[in-house]
């Protein structure tokens, strides 16, 4: 609870009660009536509002992430030269008056959003590359004010630090920093190089200024409408020939399959035919010794016998004159002895 605040605020309703005695003492007298009584209340109203005001200006509640700085009337400096710490403070009524400043840190951002950030609309920081791109940049700087020099600060700026101070400071910066990289490097591997030397050059200019730099952040680049375009039809045109490139390794592989495919298949056609050939010569010597059994076993006899016999296959006896051949002579064959 504010003491200085309920102390003003009590005083506020003595004066309220001080002057509707006053009016009704006034009514009072203007109908002759008697204001017994009144005179005094309103003479300890009066006493106790005068008293009230003068307590609740000379108290001032300092939180704890605030600072006051006291403007003093009786300072040979005009000012005191401690600040007040948090807590209940006193100082003296009408002639000192404070003045106070947050210690706890505070975020500046700077968007292309229109809900982000401190400016209502497109706040991004427009700056060029080395190589002449425009981009866009979103970021935020978040920072504290120096407890140890907020006198100084009250001198220097006032109120006015983060709008002439931790804006244009971190705007020109940033516009400095990117001038020395070109596009492809902001948005690849010179980022964060990037990043680091604003950080650097932010925190010398804030800490000269009894601010202290907490963190610098780097949200989000975007790029002009032209440039956009550009990278757009180069990843398009990246795209279609990492496909075509795709392709044609599909295309050697399929190649490499058929080549493989028919390979096998004419080996596989050679071992069939050497094998084909090796069952015919196996086949061949084996007819072959066949027909040499055969004829090795055929006789004359054998031979009119399956003649016979291929003459007329019924046959179990044959009969023959005495000193004659068989019905029909073999062409060839030699003559049977008598």
């Amino acid at each position: 609870m504010n003491i200085s605040g309920v102390i003003q605020g009590i005083a506020t309703l003595a004066w309220i009660a001080f002057l509707a005695v006053i009016g009704t003492m006034a009514m009072r007298a203007s109908r002759n009536q008697p204001a017994k009584g009144f005179g005094s209340m309103a003479v300890i109203l009066l006493v106790a509002g005068i008293l009230l005001t003068t307590i609740g200006a000379g108290l001032v509640f300092i939180q704890p992430e605030e600072r006051g700085i006291v403007v003093s009337a009786f300072a040979p400096k005009g000012y005191r030269e401690d600040t007040l710490q948090p807590g209940l403070r006193w100082i003296i009524p009408f002639a000192e008056q404070v003045t106070l400043y947050p210690i706890s840190r505070q975020t500046y951002t700077m968007s292309s959003s229109p809900t982000e950030g401190q400016i209502v609309g497109d706040d991004s920081i427009r700056a060029r590359t080395k190589d002449g791109q425009e981009i866009l940049i979103d970021a935020s700087v978040i920072y504290s004010i120096d407890p140890t020099q907020i006198i100084e600060l009250h001198i220097n700026w006032q109120s006015r630090f983060q709008d002439e101070l931790v804006r244009p400071s971190s705007r020109n910066t940033i516009r400095d920093a990117v001038s020395q990289y070109s596009v492809e490097e902001i948005v690849s591997t010179k980022r964060a190089e990037m990043e680091d030397e604003i950080t650097q050059t932010l925190s010398e200019a804030f800490s000269e200024n009894d601010l202290i730099l907490v963190s610098f952040l780097l949200r989000d680049i975007h790029f002009s409408e032209q440039y956009a375009a550009a990278v757009e039809e180069k990843q398009i045109a990246e795209q279609q020939a990492q496909q075509a490139k795709l392709v044609v390794e599909q295309k050697k592989q399929e190649a490499e399959q058929a080549r493989q495919v028919a390979q096998g298949q004419a080996d596989a056609a050679v071992i069939a035919a050497q094998g084909a050939a090796e069952a015919r010569l196996i086949q061949a010597a084996a007819e072959a010794e066949a027909n040499r059994l055969i004829a090795e076993s055929i006789t004359p006899q054998l031979v009119q016998y399956q003649y016979v016999l291929k003459l007329a296959p019924g046959v179990t006896t044959i009969f023959i004159p005495t000193g004659n051949q068989f019905i029909l002579p073999l062409p060839g064959a030699p003559e049977i002895p008598e």
